[in-house]
């Protein structure tokens, strides 16, 4: 068989593809989607919202970007002005100086609650790993739904995507995340029985798989399963990527000299990690993978509880790309935890203003959640490590905002503080885990350590869920990514052509 052939074979069994599967099933969806005036944005729109239709952009005026409208597609990027409404030129962020972070780089931070509906970019993966699916006709809104396993936010934003489609989406999380979380699905679902709720926390993906799997038995039931769809990566490739890369410009357009030197995210999914390969093709960017120290599994194949909440972990993710990752870097959710705490308390913004840290960057802390700090501690962990300095800039994400973790405070001030937090609590909090972040848990990879990393995923993906021993070992190599990074402008022609066949218009 050729090779073509080969790479033809594989992209069908692990969802992937640039030709229609089902051509009935494509007609249903576009006539569907003009009956109902939705036009989906390619991903090179979302990537650079300059290109959205100026009626696209005229049309969001009177939409709240909160709204359950499918106008808010058009909201699915990183350009948000959520102050003023429109678009920015460049993607919020706020660079954290030494007199925050302690080290030489400065660690450039874009905010992932700028995003509609649900105040997380998780919402761009949904998009993502639903849009390829819908276009080849592999999805028809009109008879199946669209389950969304996660362990927060995806599973949110897969509920928005869906509503705003016009078709029915399940979530499936564990029940110990965030109340915030699941008051936002009761608002949105259409049935209750549309919250799976599994049991532990976002250390136990394994439970969410089963409950997916016994979902997948009805033949109604289509599983978007973001640690193994492909396009989750491939989105944030080619949409977070590029709008990273243009705040990291503009931050180092009055400094020629600075140098994109990491990338830091969460493996979570793994999804976002995408942007890291698209960083590091342009700019030679190190891509830094990041876990909870309480599960650590890809520093030392370890296990149990956090409140990191997003993270999932006790495996890697299918669509992870390992043999691309330069380092591992394991963060505490004691550090987490104490340092949200003390960002939203009045003694802990006072203490970082003596420190000389600016006005800007204290008022930006409300963008913070706790795998956004979490963020943070990595990349100045990495940053200490790596020897990096004053001439770098390490970029990562806040995924999402403290909004999101109002219920937390409370219950972290009785489960972990006592029963209280005062200013002494929030002066240790900040000396212990801020000032205090070292090298601690900082894995620099090389090939041995690749390789490491990409085995333990065997033990899930073939052992557990039935993958191919082929298929797990494809992801090995290069041309395997690049292949697929390059089914994305194939996805946006397809788009179009959807658009067209729905003969829905971007003012709608």
């Amino acid at each position: 068989m050729s090779n073509s052939l080969v790479d033809e074979t594989r992209d069908a069994r692990l969802g992937l593809g640039t030709s229609v599967v089902d051509a009935g099933v494509l007609e249903r969806a576009s006539r569907r989607f003009g009956e109902h005036g939705i036009v989906l944005p390619t991903f090179a729109q979302l990537a650079d919202p300059q290109r959205i239709p100026a009626a696209a952009l005229a049309g969001l005026a009177g939409v709240g970007r909160d709204a359950a409208d499918a106008r808010n597609l058009w909201r699915v990027h990183w350009y948000n002005d959520t102050a003023a409404g429109g678009l920015r030129q460049v993607p919020e962020y706020v660079v954290l100086p030494p007199e925050f972070t302690g080290v030489a780089p400065r660690i450039l931070v874009a905010f992932g609650d700028t995003f509609p509906m649900i105040g997380a970019h998780k919402v761009l993966a949904a998009y993502a790993c639903l849009v390829p699916r819908l276009v080849t006709g592999a999805f028809d809104p009109t008879a199946h739904r669209a389950v969304w396993p996660s362990t927060g936010n995806y599973a949110r934003g897969g509920v928005a995507i869906s509503r705003i489609m016009g078709c029915r989406g399940v979530a499936v999380l564990p029940e110990n995340m965030s109340r915030e979380r699941f008051e936002w699905l009761e608002r949105w679902v259409s049935d209750p029985a549309d919250i799976v709720a599994t049991p532990g926390s976002e250390s136990n993906v394994k439970e969410i798989y089963d409950a997916c799997a016994e979902l997948a038995a009805d033949e109604r039931n289509v599983i978007f399963n973001q640690f193994s769809e492909f396009s989750n990566h491939a989105g944030h490739y080619a949409v977070t990527g590029p709008a990273l890369a243009h705040a990291f410009a503009t931050h180092a357009a009055s400094e020629p000299g600075l140098r994109l030197a990491a990338f830091v995210a969460a493996s979570g999914s793994s999804g976002t990690l995408g942007a890291g390969d698209y960083l590091k093709e342009r700019h030679g960017t190190r891509i830094v993978a990041v876990e909870a120290l309480q599960c650590p599994t890809m520093l030392y194949n370890g296990f149990g509880e956090h409140n990191i909440q997003g993270i999932g972990d006790k495996h890697i993710p299918f669509v992870h790309n390992v043999m691309n990752s330069d380092a591992a870097v394991a963060v505490s959710d004691a550090a987490t935890d104490g340092l949200f705490m003390a960002f939203g308390h009045e003694e802990g913004r006072r203490i970082l203003s003596e420190r000389g840290v600016p006005e800007v960057v204290l008022a930006s802390l409300h963008h913070f959640g706790l795998s956004s700090i979490c963020n943070v501690l990595a990349a100045i962990k990495y940053a200490r490590a790596a020897g990096l300095g004053d001439d770098d800039v390490v970029v990562t994400v806040a995924t999402d905002g403290a909004s999101l973790y109002a219920s937390e405070r409370l219950r972290l001030r009785g489960s972990r503080f006592g029963g209280s937090f005062d200013d002494a609590d929030v002066a240790a909090q900040i000396e212990a885990h801020l000032v205090g972040a070292d090298t601690s848990h900082v894995l620099l990879l090389d090939d041995v350590g690749r390789s490491r990393i990409f085995n333990l995923g065997y033990f899930t993906w073939v052992e557990q869920q039935g993958v191919s021993l082929e298929d797990f070992e494809a992801r090995r190599e290069v041309a395997f990514w690049n292949r697929l990074h390059a089914m994305v402008p194939a996805w946006d022609a397809m788009i179009e052509d959807f658009n067209t066949r729905s003969g829905a218009t971007a003012g709608s």
